[in-house]
């Protein structure tokens, strides 16, 4: 045993010139270093093998996302898109390892929905309000945090945290933006039974509910009392040095007065339209700051304290940690790729795949389904040369 960490400590000093330069380098806006992948430590052949085998696997998704959406939620009753949308782009990919591109195909300079990766962005402004003060604890009530908490009134949803928000086990009950939340994914064998689907306990169940999410937006943007975009701009997007074709909208009727202004209330994704139009290298810049700790070029941007939460798992489900922060437990969930990884997942597969152990950012958009991109990330990692 003795013998076996002194091994480990001689080779971690001997990477350790390496690992400091890689985490020394962060990109300037408009640029990206790049490294043939065998400098940055990868096998080239097995790289590109699996670059061409992420081509064979664009998705189905259907280019005008408005169509996709009508028919991919047609069964929700009274659906309609209430924000923009925009036809997609085509299969696009970008590999940083050691903090230099080492591959990138496709459109990355493309502005595309992004649908839930969304999310991660708005938990990441959650967790800019949790380090400042503004969210003094994740178990406090979030009905407390509101000038008029009529949204949290019922017995029902009056215990409901922002914890259960962030992990979407809230099960909050009502309406926002002309939307019920049981119009949402609904439940039940025929369409009169959704509007009485089953109650649970705040914190007991977990369940992907849009509704809710947009409820956290709209409940964040009264803690900070300013647009959530622009916070996101100042306090992440502008010092990671991401360009300025990035958009986060809401939606037609989620318009609210905030200080005697009308401010619009921001989507967790684009279930009904809106939410995040962004390219790969952003992707990839806001996947970088995750990858080196929440810090950019010498400054903290977001708390370590609140990335190991981000990626602690709730009980009501082991595989989501705060919002749209997927694990990996046992390293079941995606074979061949570290226990410790995760990924911020967006419907068509918009995909930005985080890992540490291996120093590596993936961003992929546009793969055909779980099984492709899987194979695909598994492939990627393989690629990675073992130290020495």
């Amino acid at each position: 045993m003795k013998t076996s960490v002194c091994l480990r400590l001689a080779l971690l000093s001997l990477l350790a010139p390496l690992v400091l330069a890689a985490a020394d380098y962060f990109p300037p806006r408009g640029e990206w270093a790049r490294l043939p992948p065998a400098e940055a430590g990868m096998d080239a052949a097995a790289l590109q093998a699996a670059i061409d085998f992420s081509r064979t696997r664009e998705a189905t998704t259907p280019r005008d996302l408005a169509a996709y959406l009508r028919e991919a939620y047609a069964m929700e009753p009274g659906y309609r898109i209430l924000g923009p949308t925009r036809p997609r782009g085509d299969l696009t990919g970008l590999v940083v390892r050691r903090g230099r591109v080492v591959a990138v195909w496709g459109e990355p300079d493309r502005s595309d929905m992004t649908f839930s990766v969304a999310k991660t962005f708005l938990s990441t402004v959650t967790g800019l309000a949790w380090d400042r003060g503004l969210i003094r604890r994740l178990d406090d009530r979030v009905a407390g945090y509101l000038p008029e908490p009529d949204l949290f009134a019922d017995p029902h949803n009056a215990p409901i945290t922002w914890d259960h928000l962030l992990r979407q086990t809230s099960d909050w009950s009502g309406t926002l933006w002309e939307v019920p939340d049981w119009a949402d994914r609904p439940v039940g064998a025929t369409p009169a039974d959704y509007p009485d689907r089953p109650r649970h306990a705040p914190g007991a169940f977990f369940k992907y509910n849009d509704v809710r999410v947009n409820l956290l937006a709209l409940a964040v943007l009264h803690v900070w009392r300013e647009p959530l975009p622009a916070i996101l701009r100042r306090e992440v997007m502008d010092p990671i040095g991401a360009s300025n074709t990035w958009r986060w909208t809401g939606y037609e009727n989620s318009w609210v007065l905030l200080d005697g202004e009308r401010v619009q209330s921001v989507s967790g994704g684009g279930h009904f339209g809106g939410g995040l139009f962004i390219n790969a290298w952003d992707l990839a810049r806001f996947g970088y700051l995750f990858l080196r700790h929440g810090q950019w070029d010498g400054r903290r941007l977001i708390s370590t304290g609140w990335i190991e939460q981000a990626r602690t798992p709730g009980p009501a489900n082991p595989g989501y940690g705060f919002m749209n922060w997927y694990l990996n437990p046992g390293g079941q969930t995606r074979p061949g790729t570290p226990e410790s990884s995760v990924m911020f997942v967006g419907a068509g597969r918009n995909i930005v795949y985080v890992d540490w152990e291996n120093d590596l950012v993936v961003v992929i958009r546009w793969i055909k389904d779980d099984a492709s991109l899987h194979e695909f990330l598994a492939r990627v990692v393989a690629a990675v040369r073992p130290a020495g």
